[in-house]
């Protein structure tokens, strides 16, 4: 039998999920048992760990998604170093849900954007868009001895998407209520929302701007470390609102969906702009870094959400912020904001869930592309297969 007939036929499947988003901080895997499709589909989280990067492959990391740092051995070198780190991150979970590689079905691995480029930009004389997303799915396919899908953003760009976000997805899947408009919001390095109007599929999605990404590299730069633990620095500053408002009034913020953004718009040199033009207090300028995420989540809401949603439900790092998510509770009222968790779902978990899930769609035939969302002519099937 070719593989490929085992992987297609119908039934359960247990899935391994692979993500790693703009936070760098490392890999999040999840082993899933999925079964049915769309709104029928019924999961199961099995096992979940978070493997960290250790600090020499996040500087490199750091150092290869900055156009000033970066070189083509470099993201060549990452793209097989980090087939392993994402193969290992598998392993881990499968041994927190009590399984071997033998037990898996099949991997959705996202990768780790290195690259993001929804607005054409002329190379070679051409207007081009792209997306790079490394971390060798034949490494992985190897390592475990399981089919992998991966690349799942570059059919929706071909097709003139914005390739982002994904979510949506899973979010229509898991979250749509017959009588309530919902906003799923992902709290990651980048943050995401979608909308989902009542008993319907996801009606718009896009990037609202910088989570924690601005927030973490303010807090590496003025401390050392490369987070706010808690939110607690930021806690006892004071937020410039003249910064804040300056900041909203960026290109970016008032266009209408469908957008994207990642740290091609908020990387290094917006961190030395807001260095400069901020409070010189390291709280208040964690504060005012904070604060902006949560504005900026809740002007998108306010500016590109109708009706006003019932409920705000979060997922993502960010969650984990009590600063950030009072800010955001503020800046949202009175609509109410919840976290996954209330719903069963972890919310450190839900983006590698997603890749499971896709995988597991790919599988079926189904194309998992929401045109809706990322402006794309059509539906795209989403993910390319790799062998072991």
């Amino acid at each position: 039998m070719h593989p490929v007939e085992r992987l297609l036929r119908p039934g359960p499947r247990v899935v391994a999920g692979l993500m790693s988003g703009t936070s760098l901080d490392g890999v999040d895997a999840a082993v899933v048992r999925l079964e049915g499709t769309a709104t029928d589909l019924e999961v199961e989280t099995l096992g979940f760990v978070s493997e960290r990067y250790d600090a020499p492959l996040h500087d490199a990391i750091a150092a290869c998604v900055e156009t000033a740092t970066s070189d083509v051995r470099m993201v060549s070198q990452l793209h097989a170093r980090l087939g392993h780190h994402f193969a290992g991150a598998a392993l881990a979970a499968l041994e927190d849900a009590g399984l071997t590689p033998a037990d898996l079905d099949l991997v959705g691995s996202h990768g780790q954007t290195v690259h993001h480029v929804p607005r054409a930009e002329e190379i070679a004389e051409v207007p081009t868009r792209s997306t790079l997303q490394i971390g060798c799915p034949a490494t992985i396919a190897t390592t475990l001895g399981v089919p992998v899908v991966a690349d799942f953003r570059s059919a929706d760009l071909a097709l003139g998407g914005q390739a982002a976000p994904l979510a949506p997805y899973i979010d229509g899947a898991l979250f749509s209520h017959p009588s309530e408009t919902r906003v799923l919001l992902n709290l990651g390095g980048i943050a995401n929302l979608t909308v989902l109007p009542p008993g319907s599929p996801p009606a718009a999605a896009f990037d609202t701007g910088p989570a924690n990404m601005v927030i973490d590299a303010l807090a590496l730069r003025l401390t050392g470390r490369g987070y706010d633990l808690d939110g607690a620095l930021a806690a006892t500053g004071t937020p410039d609102q003249a910064v804040l408002e300056d900041v909203l009034t960026a290109p970016f913020f008032v266009q209408p969906p469908p957008k994207s953004t990642g740290r091609e718009d908020f990387g290094t040199p917006f961190v030395d702009w807001l260095v400069g033009r901020g409070p010189s207090s390291p709280v208040d300028l964690l504060a005012t870094a904070t604060a902006f995420t949560a504005r900026s989540v809740a002007d998108a809401v306010s500016r590109f959400v109708d009706p006003t949603p019932d409920r705000v439900i979060a997922s993502g790092g960010g969650v984990h912020n009590p600063t950030l998510m009072r800010m955001l509770a503020d800046a949202l009222d009175p609509v109410p904001l919840e976290t996954t968790a209330a719903y069963g779902l972890d919310p450190d978990a839900k983006e590698s869930v997603l890749f499971a899930i896709l995988a597991h769609e790919w599988a079926n035939g189904v194309r998992t592309g929401l045109p809706a969302v990322t402006g794309a002519s059509r539906a795209a099937f989403q993910g390319s297969l790799t062998l072991p």
